[in-house]
């Protein structure tokens, strides 16, 4: 399993005692306290996780959470002083895999890096009639192919892997490759066509039901 974590904090005390304490528990943790550093740096370099502050300079850290899923689609855990409800609400929305109001114990941080990696290194899923090979990007139903697209797969992983949870259009926006500015109507569109392709009624969904006003949710 690959122990690599992008930690983007600008506070060089906690920074270092971060570093410290994931070593402990064999991360090889790379730190930046500069947004545009961290960017260059993580386009270049390939992560299992980032630990990312929101109160950074030159740069809001929502704006940067998004930078960074533009780039590429690594979990992310926020770490900030800013653990109030509503912060916590847009943190979750932008598709952050957790959200930690400091001051946490260190070792609630090295157990919730753990959950995300083994969640995610886990390379099939096997849910219902479904079956997800995430690392060849297929899906079977009953032992034949679908042949989603890659927006399409994307998507139904997304839902999938946060099963009877509601997904907003945002969220669903940002867990996947598709443009920032990409309208509801789009994404609509590919859920759509995602039901067509797994034989799901949208007026009596056996899959993935719709949210009146939010988004949507897979329930199989």
């Amino acid at each position: 399993m690959n122990k690599k974590v992008l930690l983007i904090e600008d506070d060089l005390q906690m920074q270092k005692f971060i570093i410290e304490y994931l070593k402990d528990y064999g991360f090889d943790c790379i730190a930046f306290d500069q947004p545009k550093d961290a960017i260059e740096n993580f386009k270049e370099n390939d992560y299992s996780i980032i630990i990312l502050d929101l109160m950074l300079p030159e740069m809001d850290g929502f704006d940067l959470f998004k930078k960074l899923k533009q780039i590429k689609n690594t979990p992310i855990i926020i770490s900030s002083a800013r653990g109030d409800i509503g912060n916590k609400i847009h943190g979750f929305e932008l598709g952050a895999d957790d959200y930690l109001a400091k001051p946490y114990e260190p070792r609630e941080l090295v157990l919730r890096i753990e959950h995300i990696l083994k969640k995610s290194f886990n390379k099939t899923i096997n849910i219902g009639d479904f079956v997800i090979d995430k690392e060849n990007r297929t899906v079977f139903m009953d032992n034949y192919p679908i042949d989603f697209t890659k927006i399409e797969f994307e998507i139904f992983l997304f839902l999938i892997e946060n099963q009877n949870k509601i997904s907003s259009r945002e969220q669903i926006l940002n867990a996947t490759s598709l443009d920032i500015n990409t309208k509801n109507r789009t994404i609509d569109m590919h859920i759509s066509n995602i039901r067509f392709k797994i034989g799901d009624d949208s007026k009596n969904p056996k899959y993935i039901k719709s949210v009146w006003g939010i988004g949507y949710k897979f329930v199989g």
